[in-house]
């Protein structure tokens, strides 16, 4: 049950004065049909109305608060034309001027011959001064009240920006004295205020330094909205790791086998991630592990021997992947490190039925089978295994976790779950959407690799692309060529995939490929195996190559409109060549002139091929919404905290959340239960009921 203590804020806006239905679903629609939800409305400006000026002083341009007499009102004769009401100082006259002005609302706000403090910016018409839609209108009464700087709010068209801000105003009034769930120690090394005092100075700001991500009351705020969701995910976590898993330490034999296959050697990192893996797997706990690797930094070579582990003690593991095109790729990669570890491994997508299936299903579920490549197609209900013991999920984000729970499940007891990332992640979104996980990075590549040498090019000197691709394609060379429309589309002034396979095709005849993601999976097959053998040299395609897609041989990637992709997404699709011994090459095709981000993107690429460095600048340019998507990654939305402005907070609030757990797991302390009162207020109940059921 919601504390008594927060009923007051999770009342509908409807119980504001002056708020009917119509105004409550704007309201809604804007920032949330609650108060709470008004409280972290946050300001985006601010109002001055200090600066007191004369009819005849007043700069033109500039908000000034000048006090009038109304002399008369003239309604207007014909539609279209302002309502205009007549005023005046002693130093001269002045017209307010409203556009579709209500006659009614206007003679009981402006009577002839009372005062006025009319607030706003000064224009001429015809040499004489007047101000179009004051933005206030003010009594001697309402005027000594209202306050000298007023805040400012991002609204919604039918709802009066008055409205809005009183509206904010009463919900701030009504917010009560909470207990402080900080620690004192941390407060006051801060130099942070009080829970309600820091949400007063969040809406009454009085320099626009005040409205700045970094001011005391708003990191006060936002450490707060990050404690909630950090101390949510380790409850969570806590609870999953007290689920009973099984001890999973294999005797080497069949990784042995398998790593005297390998043409190299396995890097630092991969060793380090490996004995973590093992690790955790070992334990009687069950494994809850993210592995991040950059592009071509051999994630499914440690993927591998960690399920050859599982083998080695009995048990059978899964790999599922979000594409057919990526998990067939697996399937062509480890079978050889699989026959060479004397393990039986098969692959099972949509495309395999009949006997074929049967025959896959019925080795998997006698236990014949070790392991079992595919995609969503593993956790049909068909699909049962004899022992599945680790889980392994590959582009991790494209799968729900419901998807991974239910594969995981599989098993006579919960299988450990290894989740990979070929998307170098920032530290700070890491904590926030993945805070459940324990991570390991992968920053280094294999050994043998070469940097690709990165430029970018203007679409005016395409001619000269085409014909450097001629030459190289002359070589014996092979060419990505990406774009970022399957077809042409008039709305937007970019190259179709299909146009241009078109125009290289005319020139270049049957050594262009395209492939793109509404072909049939036969044809994306087919295109990739004649690019991959070399009877095609050049592939023409969308972003279904992004992932996954490991073509040694090839040595140059063009990627069309640079500018129009993420930054993330350009390391990732660079990342298909550079995976051989040949020095490659990527070029960027720019349409001109860039704008400052796109210059800053495609400057950051040509500098590094470092996916992590990349990642916190494509952070910092796009911000972590945008970044990862809300909806994919299970990234909380944040109202307050600001992940590009307040990542030192991030790693605070998930120290101080493991802290919490580790000496009151069940919130029992005074702390512990102001922290309930936290996780309630910022909608983490779910976090409470996980703790409350053990």
């Amino acid at each position: 049950m919601r504390p008594e203590i927060l009923f007051p804020l999770f009342a509908d806006v409807v119980t504001l004065p002056g708020i009917g239905s119509r105004f409550a679903k704007l309201i809604g629609k804007l920032a949330g049909p609650r108060l709470v939800d008004l409280l972290w409305h946050k300001p985006v400006s601010l109002h001055n109305w200090s600066r007191r000026e004369t009819v005849a002083s007043a700069p033109d341009g500039e908000v000034v608060t000048l006090t009038l007499t109304i002399v008369e009102h003239t309604p207007p004769h014909r539609a279209g034309m302002p309502y205009k009401v007549r005023a005046s100082d002693e130093t001269g006259f002045i017209d307010l001027v409203f556009f579709r002005g209500h006659k009614d609302y206007l003679k009981a706000a402006l009577p002839a011959g009372d005062t006025r403090y009319v607030s706003g910016k000064i224009e001429r018409y015809d040499g004489r001064p007047q101000m179009p839609h004051p933005e206030r209108l003010l009594d001697e009464k309402a005027f000594v009240a209202a306050p000298v700087i007023e805040p400012v709010y991002g609204g919604t068209e039918g709802l009066p920006p008055r409205t809005l801000t009183r509206s904010v105003a009463c919900a701030v009034e009504k917010a009560p004295d909470l207990p402080e769930w900080q620690d004192d120690a941390w407060l006051r090394k801060q130099g942070w205020p009080g829970w309600r005092s820091a949400l007063v100075k969040l809406h009454t700001p009085q320099t626009l330094t005040d409205l700045e991500p970094n001011s005391p009351e708003r990191r006060r705020l936002a450490f707060d909205e990050l404690l909630a969701s950090q101390l949510a995910l380790v409850l969570a976590r806590s609870r999953m790791r007290n689920v009973n898993g099984r001890s999973l330490k294999g005797d080497g034999r069949l990784r042995a086998r398998a790593l005297a296959a390998l043409h190299f050697t396995l890097t630092r990192s991969q060793q380090e991630a490996l004995s973590e893996i093992s690790a955790d797997m070992a334990s009687s706990q069950r494994m809850l592990r993210m592995l991040q690797g950059d592009v071509g930094a051999g994630k499914t070579v440690v993927a591998f021997l960690a399920m050859l582990t599982a083998i080695e003690c009995g048990a059978q593991a899964a790999l599922m992947a979000p594409t057919e095109v990526l998990a067939r790729q697996h399937r062509a990669s480890l079978a050889p490190l699989a026959e060479a570890a004397g393990v039986s491994l098969a692959l099972l997508t949509g495309r395999e039925r009949g006997r074929e299936r049967d025959d896959i299903l019925q080795r998997l579920q006698s236990g014949s089978l070790g392991i079992l490549i595919g995609t969503h197609a593993l956790i049909s209900e068909t699909v049962v295994f004899n022992d599945l013991g680790l889980v392994v999920v590959d582009e991790q984000h494209r799968f729900g976790v419901h998807q991974r729970l239910t594969l995981s499940g599989k098993g006579h007891q919960p299988a450990d779950i290894l989740v990979m990332t070929a998307t170098p992640i920032p530290r700070t979104l890491a904590l926030t959407a993945y805070g459940d996980l324990d991570m390991s990075r992968l920053r280094e590549k294999p050994a043998g690799r070469k940097a690709i040498a990165t430029r970018a090019i203007p679409l005016e000197r395409l001619d000269e692309v085409v014909n450097g691709i001629g030459r190289a394609v002359a070589q014996g060379e092979r060419s990505f060529w990406v774009c970022p429309l399957v077809e042409e589309n008039e709305d937007l002034d970019l190259t179709a995939a299909e146009e241009r396979y078109d125009v290289l095709k005319a020139i270049f005849g049957d050594r262009v490929r395209l492939i793109h993601g509404r072909m049939k999976p036969a044809e994306k097959d087919e295109a990739i195996e004649a690019f991959r053998s070399g009877v095609a040299h050049i592939l023409v395609a969308t972003t279904v190559i992004e992932v996954g897609v490991d073509i040694p041989d090839a040595t140059i990637i063009v990627i069309e409109h640079a500018e129009r992709f993420g930054l993330a997404q350009l390391h990732q699709l660079r990342g298909r060549v550079g995976r051989g011994e040949k020095a490659s090459t990527c070029l960027l095709l720019y349409q001109s002139p860039l704008s400052e981000t796109a210059r800053a993107r495609l400057d950051c690429l040509r500098n590094t091929e470092d996916g992590f460095d990349i990642a916190e600048e494509d952070l910092r340019l796009r911000g972590a919404g945008e970044l990862l998507g809300e909806k994919q990654s299970g990234l909380p939305e944040f109202r307050l905290a600001d992940l590009s402005m307040h990542g030192d907070l991030v790693a605070a609030a998930s120290d101080d959340a493991r802290l919490i757990v580790a000496r009151d797991p069940s919130l029992e302390t005074s702390r512990g239960e102001a922290l309930r009162v936290l996780l309630y207020l910022f909608e983490r109940d779910d976090a409470v009921r996980t703790m409350r059921s053990g």
